[in-house]
């Protein structure tokens, strides 16, 4: 199904402000929503008009892909959301940049995706430009490494159908390393609901496995530009601070990792971590409990990055960690 009548390239500068605001078994109940068939005759004649109607009045879910230099993946990740089984969907690919084969390769879906051109600034600028150019109340990011299946968009928008008052859910996901299926480990294991204090250890939310109303980013803000990596545990620990972060209990995307342009593979990740940390206790979100329980991570993972420098020869960086741990207090 074609999203636009033609394949709008834009180069991206500042972002224009946001706006305000029973496919197969998910293991949840699923109300108020039907996934289009493949059934002929009058029903599917009528299920024909009402998909049109549906997008004349816009896409129902914004589907946002950040990209840089992944040509050899792009193709999979884009070709994954256009076999969804849920139609009411725009695909926005932000090309943060490439200089490899990416823009040639974006050419080819002229007419059934937007593609947004902006000079290299990271993945959390791409994203938040594809936030600004979203025209759907419903918002989900893939990471241009990673896959979905088929009914992936069918049980989030289910879920919103039957959850208004939900602002955010992720769903389970299959881990893909060099080409091998691999089990998380338990330390990766997916919850939902309020799920601040497992998240201050690591990461619990994937980006590509996310559904958000708008409402959301209008609440908490997007991705900060200035992280060059760990920016989705940083937003994820502003929203669940405060919100509850829903699970769809069933596995709808594949997490592909082991490759050498991987964000997550560097060392000194908890750098970035301790530094999102530092920006909510200095500000006024986290009860008292949720306090104490980030002063108790920060000194936890000022420890590990400072013995991490001073194995590297860098004892000046060492001591400023080491200091910033011992001077955390849970108090604001």
């Amino acid at each position: 199904m074609k999203i636009s009548n033609e394949q709008r390239v834009k180069k991206v500068g500042e972002p224009r402000p946001l706006r305000e605001s029973a496919a197969k078994p998910c293991g949840i109940a699923l109300t108020h929503h039907q996934p289009p068939t493949t059934k002929r005759g009058v029903g599917a004649k009528q299920e024909e008009c009402a998909a049109m109607g549906a997008e004349a009045e816009g896409p129902a879910v914004s589907v946002i892909i950040p990209t840089y230099n992944r040509a050899w993946c792009l193709r999979q990740a884009v070709d994954s959301v256009l076999s969804q089984e849920y139609k009411a969907f725009e695909v926005i690919v932000v090309d943060d940049g490439s200089t490899d084969d990416t823009p040639r390769l974006l050419a080819e879906y002229a007419g059934r995706i937007t593609v947004l051109r902006q000079a290299n600034r990271g993945v959390s600028a791409a994203r938040n430009a594809g936030i600004a150019a979203a025209r759907a109340e419903l918002i989900a990011f893939l990471d241009s490494d990673d896959l979905w299946l088929p009914a992936k968009l069918a049980c989030q928008t289910g879920f919103f159908a039957s959850h208004p008052e939900a602002l955010i859910c992720q769903t389970e996901e299959l881990w893909v390393r060099n080409g091998r299926r691999v089990n998380p480990g338990k330390r990766h294991r997916k919850r939902g609901g309020m799920i601040f204090e497992p998240s201050l250890e690591l990461c619990l939310v994937s980006p590509s496995a996310v559904m958000a109303r708008r409402e959301l980013f209008d609440r908490v803000g997007c991705f900060d530009e200035a992280l060059p990596a760990c920016e989705d545990y940083d937003l994820w620990l502003r929203v669940a601070c405060r919100l509850p972060i829903h699970l769809v209990p069933t596995a709808l995307i594949v997490k592909r990792g082991g490759h050498a342009d991987q964000l997550s593979s560097g060392w000194g990740l908890d750098r970035h971590r301790i530094a999102s940390i530092r920006k909510l206790l200095e500000g006024d979100l986290l009860s008292a409990d949720q306090r104490q329980a980030a002063v108790r991570v920060l000194r936890q993972k000022c420890a590990v990055v400072a013995g991490g420098c001073r194995r590297r020869g860098r004892p000046d960086e060492a001591a400023c960690y080491e200091g910033l741990a011992c001077t955390a207090a849970p108090d604001p």
